[in-house]
């Protein structure tokens, strides 16, 4: 069994991710680690800057809305990522299924104990929506609500309780149609990059034929099979978590794509049988990654490059705010104050040399951004990003 030693993982996590040498276009940068995380919005665009420089936001804008060779959907723990066309059905299958049935079975039991309907009751609103978009071709939640008026029905939850809250169900149908890959998000209805109101359209319309099926295991297999390319080697631990998916689930998954085992410092490890030669490590180098970026958050194992920086560097609900990276590990955080000026900590002594180059990252970062403003949506801040902005 190979050994491979955290200097030769964090020597992968630089090539592969496309953080020691740059991407040369949208596609590469966004395949370099699979999927981008989208549940906050500008995370899609800075995690594709960090890894090409070049990119602008009009063109990131044509590649996911006129071009549509990138689909944002719900996936992986029930998360909201963007991912390339060819790799929709395997999410899709593999794992907005599972999301789409386990909460249906939570909204049957809401909306049954709040005396509004059942599961019949549930699937002709889905439909009904369905409907109404589809007579429409393109529309906003609010747009569908005043055609279809029970999607403005609304729930108490946990009733007479101190945390008790009122929602309306439009946001249930939606993630439900588009779990099961019935509908597609498209363009911010705001107009912004950083707006989180989308407009929806019949997944027909925004992928033509629809979303290919493939059966439930080809679909485990393909997802595990491009995490590992990117993430690889790791231990099916990691790919269960990332998944969301059972541990079992996740090694039958390894298992059909032929996953070497290696050794981890002792631990079991996975990855691919094309990739097992050495990987040389690159010329020193460091980075500035967004919140939420793809690649810290593409572990749960991350003691190998986070070190003792979790509590500094993660929320406590386990979000990575933004990420200082030297030579593949985690040594500081940065923050976009309100005035728009960039500011960074390290949380380790790094010598002069890269200071130089955190600060010469710095400055290409407050060119690209600009006049733009991004502020933390669907996380906390981190301990360092609050402290930084105090």
């Amino acid at each position: 069994m190979r050994t491979i030693t955290v200097a030769e993982r964090r020597a992968r996590l630089a090539r592969r991710h496309r953080l020691s040498t740059p991407a040369a276009s949208i596609d590469e940068a966004v395949r370099a680690v699979g999927v981008l995380h989208a549940t906050d919005p500008a995370t899609v665009y800075l995690s594709v800057f960090a890894r090409w420089p070049g990119v602008t936001v009009d063109a990131l804008d044509q590649v996911l809305y006129a071009d549509r060779t990138l689909l944002r959907l719900h996936g992986m723990r029930r998360t909201l990522f963007v991912a390339p066309l060819d790799l929709v059905p395997a999410i899709q299958r593999s794992c907005g299924v599972a999301v789409a049935a386990q909460s249906r079975k939570t909204y049957v039991k809401l909306l049954t104990e709040a005396g509004v309907g059942d599961a019949t009751w549930l699937a002709e609103l889905e439909e009904a929506a369905l409907a109404a978009l589809a007579a429409r071709g393109e529309a906003t939640a609010a747009q569908l609500s005043v055609d279809e008026p029970r999607l403005r029905t609304q729930i108490t939850i946990a009733p007479g309780k101190p945390y008790a809250s009122t929602q309306t169900i439009t946001a249930w149908i939606l993630f439900l149609l588009a779990a099961e890959g019935r509908i597609a998000r498209g363009r911010p209805a705001g107009g912004t990059w950083t707006n989180t109101q989308w407009t929806w359209s019949p997944m027909e319309k925004w992928v033509p034929g629809g979303v290919p099926e493939v059966g439930e295991d080809e679909a485990r297999a393909e997802l595990a099979r491009r995490w590992l390319a990117a993430f690889g080697p790791a231990p099916a631990s990691d790919l269960k978590w990332w998944a969301g998916w059972t541990l079992t689930q996740a090694r039958k998954a390894l298992a059909a794509i032929g996953a070497v085992e290696v050794d981890l410092d002792g631990q079991p490890g996975f990855l691919l049988p094309e990739d097992a030669d050495p990987v040389p490590e690159p010329e020193p180098w460091v980075a500035l990654l967004p919140a939420l970026d793809p690649t810290p958050m593409g572990w749960s194992t991350r003691e190998w490059y986070l070190g003792e920086h979790s509590g500094a560097v993660f929320d406590r609900t386990g979000n990575v705010g933004p990420t200082v990276w030297s030579d593949g590990r985690i040594v500081g955080g940065w923050a976009q104050r309100p005035d728009g000026e960039i500011v960074f900590r390290l949380l380790e002594d790094v010598g002069a040399a890269k200071i130089a180059a955190v600060e010469e990252a710095v400055g290409r970062w407050q060119g690209w951004l600009g006049a733009l403003r991004v502020a933390p949506r669907g996380r906390r801040h981190s301990d360092l990003e609050r402290s930084l902005l105090a």
